[in-house]
């Protein structure tokens, strides 16, 4: 029997095989090549762009013709599967030291202090959120560079003022917010939380790690908010790559699990931060609050954080009452008179 198999299957195919494979070989073939092949400035040198430019190039502008003149949009495009696979490995080690080794200095700042993680967790956390980094975000991040540079954006000089990389940066933190809280609150839908979101309410307590850690689908639904501001309103790659930096090291801020009073954001008007993303997983499946990613605004307007507001009063009527009873029975005289008064 295997005498007559054996050359069968070892038998070269069809000639239509053979030239439908040749048809779809070639050009996928020359897409690849001209990806990699397109240069990301038409300079051969920093003298031909000064003269191009009417004007000597800066000293960010001449680091970055150094480093990209000969490398291809696509393969500076690329560069932010690495810059996330980076940022969500170092962002979050302070927090996982913290947590690990318990420094009393900073105890007091755990917003759920009997919820301690083990080493197991973290790695088993790490390995999950790597893996849908590799197998979706990734790919998909490569296979939209098309769509990138039909948005317009772009890799070449001049580089891009300061000014306009805070005002972009500040638009698409809006964009991003807007879309996420919408997304994110249908995700607590009866099917999408059963079927998708609650994988990432698995941490009940949040922690840095797990900020990204979330079905492969939800990454993906997510996601698609990041890329919209960009799309409005184009860039340059250098403000994008910042962007999803500033983005993901926002998220894993959020989903620290710690809530110090110094921290820079807390300065930042309508900002969400941890502690107030802690209530959202502290509640789990019933929540129906807190669903903004960076600002508190959406929430408000749409009356999404009443839950958290009247929690917050409940623990600040106890910690007055435990604390200073004598501030607390002055407030209610005070408030009750008002009522009185205004009846």
């Amino acid at each position: 029997a295997c005498v007559y198999i054996l050359p069968r299957v070892c038998s070269p195919p069809p000639s239509c095989m053979r030239t439908r494979l040749h048809q779809f070989h070639l050009p996928l073939a020359l897409f690849l090549l001209s990806l990699v092949a397109a240069t990301m400035l038409p300079f051969a040198r920093i003298g031909d762009a000064e003269v191009a430019m009417g004007r000597d190039l800066t000293a960010v502008e001449t680091a970055w013709f150094r480093y990209s003149a000969g490398m291809s949009d696509f393969w500076l495009y690329a560069h932010n599967v690495v810059f996330l696979l980076l940022v969500y490995t170092l962002a979050p080690l302070p927090f996982v030291m913290a947590e690990l080794k318990r420094p009393k200095a900073i105890q007091k700042y755990k917003l759920q202090p009997n919820v301690h993680f083990p080493v197991a967790t973290f790695v088993k956390c790490y390995k999950n959120v790597v893996k849908t980094f590799i197998v979706a975000v990734g790919p998909l991040q490569l296979l939209s560079y098309p769509t990138i540079k039909w948005v317009g954006i772009r890799t070449g000089l001049p580089l891009p003022s300061v000014w306009e990389v805070v005002a972009q940066l500040a638009v698409y933190f809006l964009v991003e917010d807007y879309f996420s809280y919408w997304l994110h609150r249908a995700l607590h839908c009866r099917w999408g939380y059963q079927h998708i979101h609650r994988i990432h309410h698995e941490f009940s307590a949040p922690m840095a790690f797990a900020a990204p850690y979330a079905h492969w689908a939800e990454v993906l639904i997510l996601g698609f908010p990041a890329f919209l501001g960009p799309a409005l309103v184009p860039c340059h790659i250098l403000t994008l790559w910042l962007w999803f930096v500033l983005r993901h090291v926002e998220a894993i801020e959020t989903h620290c699990g710690y809530d110090f009073p110094q921290t820079p954001t807390k300065y930042i008007p309508f900002y969400v931060g941890a502690e107030y993303h802690d209530y959202h997983h502290y509640v789990g499946e019933k929540s129906h609050s807190n669903f903004a990613s960076v600002f508190t605004y959406c929430d408000y307007i749409y009356g999404t954080d009443k839950g958290y507001r009247y929690q917050k009063t409940q623990l600040a009527k106890v910690f007055y009452i435990f604390f200073y009873p004598h501030i607390y029975t002055s407030l209610h005289i005070t408030a009750k008179r008002s009522t009185e008064n205004t009846v």
